[in-house]
């Protein structure tokens, strides 16, 4: 007689058929919530355009309930509406970035030069105020190694713009170290005014330095350009030693010593924009 195969035999020890296996019904799949937006990702549209130096968060709410903003070609009326990065806002018909602006005033010591010339043995001038901000400084037209005195920067390109511009208004005073002295009736031609390389250039002012030799000369005028200070006195004969930009557009170098920067105050920056 055959033995009853044991392994054969059901929970109540019965021989028979294996019991079958249940499997746990599976769970339904949900799908993940998206996590809340945070300020990583994105900024305020209010926040972006006071970034951007246009005006304060809480005007900027009303420009954006007017209508006066735009991204990515949209107007946006939305308060809280967050910009993303690579988006394009325009404000008033105008693209705006959300650095925040800089402006710092150097006095420029000799042997530095705004040129971005591949010339391993100039030194330039951002290397002088490299650490005053963490966004790209431009200078505020050019000076090339041997001139001295106030040099601005900043990140405002409209203010570099307006500054460049051959018809700006704002003046620049000059200490010019000639290499003998000045003539006086050369002093009153230059002070009605030259022609350089077939542009007439108007002279504001020119004197002679206060108990200073006659070779050192002071000259008021409005262009931006070094060159053409120099270009003054070269057209009557004289060897230009040194130019020393002591004033420029209202900024004085006064507590400011040679090598040496420092930030605009906030009436100097709306005085600049007022030029």
């Amino acid at each position: 007689m055959a033995t009853p195969n044991r392994n054969n035999r059901n929970s109540s020890g019965k021989s028979g058929a294996p019991r079958p296996i249940r499997k746990k019904p599976a769970k339904a799949k949900t799908e993940a919530k998206p996590k809340p937006k945070t300020d990583d990702d994105g900024t305020r549209l209010n926040k972006y355009i006071a970034n951007s130096g246009i005006c304060s968060r809480r005007d900027a709410d009303i420009f954006i309930q007017s209508g006066n903003v735009r991204v990515n070609g949209k107007p946006v009326t939305e308060m809280g509406y967050k910009v993303m990065p690579g988006d394009v806002v325009v404000f008033d018909g105008k693209e705006i970035t959300p650095e925040k602006k800089e402006y710092v005033l150097l006095n420029k010591p000799k042997n530095f030069s705004t040129s971005g010339d591949d010339d391993s043995s100039m030194r330039n001038v951002l290397e002088l105020v490299k650490n005053a901000s963490n966004v790209p400084l431009k200078p505020v037209g050019r000076m090339d190694k041997n001139t001295l005195g106030l040099l601005l920067f900043t990140n405002d390109n409209d203010l570099i713009r307006k500054f460049t511009l051959p018809n700006q208004k704002s003046s620049k005073i000059y200490q010019v170290s000639l290499g003998r002295n000045l003539k006086f009736e050369h002093l009153e031609e230059i002070a009605a005014g030259v022609s350089i390389d077939g542009h007439r250039v108007s002279v504001d002012e020119v004197s002679y330095i206060e108990n200073e030799p006659k070779s050192e000369v002071g000259i008021r005028l409005r262009t931006a350009n070094v060159k053409v200070v120099r270009a003054i006195f070269e057209k009557f004969g004289y060897d230009v030693l040194k130019i020393d930009r002591v004033m420029f557009a209202g900024l004085t170098k006064k507590n400011l010593p040679r090598g040496h920067w420092r930030y605009l105050t906030p009436q100097e920056i709306i005085n600049l924009k007022n030029f």
